[in-house]
């Protein structure tokens, strides 16, 4: 019997987890929980009072202005049209945001003001380089529903939903089992398998975090097969014309990186510069968006070489019915916000609220129905956004697992275009490798 299809819910927020890890010297320290004043949950809503929810960003985050809000925009986009449709049964949900800054004190802050002041009746879209105030949210009994796992919080704690799902038990002790998270090869093996590739370089800066990552990024290649060329960049003074020298010397076939933005436009431009030419130039999930003609304005070729992969449908796809509806309200809504791959996320985070939201509508809107709803044994798409999302908790990491990808490509003048078919037939099963995050 064929093994039911769902999404890489591993390896793909390892991927996530760079930019946190990068940037961990910048995020500051975390506020002890003592410092706020415990106050019981929200109280089961009704008589047509508006929803309260809170969605916290990393906005004005190290990392830039736009490069994690698109979930946040993505999520009061949904919003503002649900509302232009009468709400959830007639009520109203009312959003308040809050920026974290990208550090962990932010984020407590964040988590103080919404949960304790605002007693918001759950979080969505959650984006948080440094999720500090999960344990509280977590004891609260707050539902945080399709956030980004840009750390390990999201296969740590109940009552937190990660956009991808999880497997882990989430107790609140550790994450994972007993602090290991399990990663799959599935990226790697499908490039292997549709185009052939042998020859793979992983480049990574000389910075633990960034070197670290890398390492997972060889096992998974090693463990498919690819023959394996490492290179390594100054994170102070990167010299990126060495690097696209070697790779050309080399013989690559795909390059691979544990490099944030910055560093991928200048390694892009210095493969033009020298002459690379690669099946792909693999980039993560926060560059699918439209702006790549100018993050990658200086390197034409290898522009055209990027190669996305992921676990939702790709938001250029514009001949699926809920692609479509996404980005007519964002056009509607949030006139001037950038498409991206994570706001098509943060939209289908907030279809998820709504959807578990209107499942209480015979027995009332508690915070208990709502989970009962995500935790249920039916794996949740969005309406063909997501590939299968489920919470599992299995009591040891799996050693295989069965996987699907969305995957696109950059064309000028096309934009993001789906390769392989569509993400629920693109699938393998795969192995799981354990890491510690």
């Amino acid at each position: 019997m064929r093994q039911p299809c769902r999404a890489a819910e591993s390896l793909l927020p390892a991927a996530l987890l760079l930019l946190t890890l990068l940037l961990s010297a910048a995020c500051g320290s975390r506020l002890p929980e003592s410092d706020f004043e415990s106050r019981p949950p929200a109280p089961t809503t009704g008589g047509g009072e508006p929803i309260r929810i809170g969605i916290v960003t990393g906005a004005t985050s190290p990392v830039g202005g736009g490069a994690l809000t698109g979930p946040r925009d993505g999520a009061q986009a949904y919003f503002a049209a649900l509302n232009a449709r009468g709400g959830v049964d007639g009520r109203r949900v009312e959003v308040f945001t809050c920026d974290d800054g990208g550090s962990g004190v932010g984020n407590n802050q964040c988590v103080h003001e919404l949960v304790d002041d605002k007693r918001v009746f759950a979080l969505v879209a959650t984006t948080a380089l440094d999720y500090a105030g999960a344990a509280r949210v977590s004891r609260a009994g707050v539902p945080d529903i399709g956030g980004q796992p840009l750390g390990p919080a999201y296969d740590t704690y109940p009552h937190l939903y990660g956009i991808y799902g999880s497997s882990a038990p989430r107790t609140g002790d550790e994450p994972g089992w007993n602090g290991v998270l399990t990663g799959g090869t599935e990226v790697y093996r499908w490039f292997r398998r549709e185009h052939g590739a042998r020859t793979a370089a992983v480049v990574a800066y000389n910075q633990a975090a960034s070197a670290a990552y890398a390492r997972l990024v060889e096992r998974g290649l090693e463990a498919e097969g690819y023959r394996v060329v490492t290179e390594q960049v100054d994170f102070a003074l990167p010299n990126y014309r060495a690097v696209a020298a070697d790779l050309r010397e080399q013989g690559v076939d795909v390059v691979f990186d544990a490099l944030d933005t910055h560093g991928n436009a200048q390694l892009c431009e210095a493969m033009d510069a020298v002459g690379v030419s690669v099946t792909a130039k693999v980039t993560n999930v926060q560059n699918w968006n439209e702006n790549v003609p100018r993050d990658f304005k200086d390197a034409p070729r290898c522009r055209n070489a990027l190669w996305v992969t992921g676990a939702s449908r790709n938001y250029d796809e514009t001949a699926h019915p809920a692609v479509r509806e996404f980005r007519d309200a964002m056009a509607a809504h949030v006139k001037g916000t950038p498409l991206s791959q994570w706001a098509l996320e943060g939209w289908a985070a907030a279809m998820w609220f709504t959807d578990a939201a209107r499942s209480c509508t015979k027995t009332g809107l508690t915070r208990a129905c709502v989970e009962t709803f995500l935790n249920r044994p039916e794996p949740y798409t969005a309406r063909g956004l997501l590939l299968p999302v489920v919470f599992e908790r299995l009591p040891e990491p799996p050693k295989t697992r069965h996987t699907c990808l969305s995957v696109a490509r950059w064309q000028d003048g096309r934009g993001w275009v789906t390769q392989g078919g569509d993400m629920d037939e693109n699938c393998a099963t795969v192995p799981q490798l354990g890491y510690r995050p």
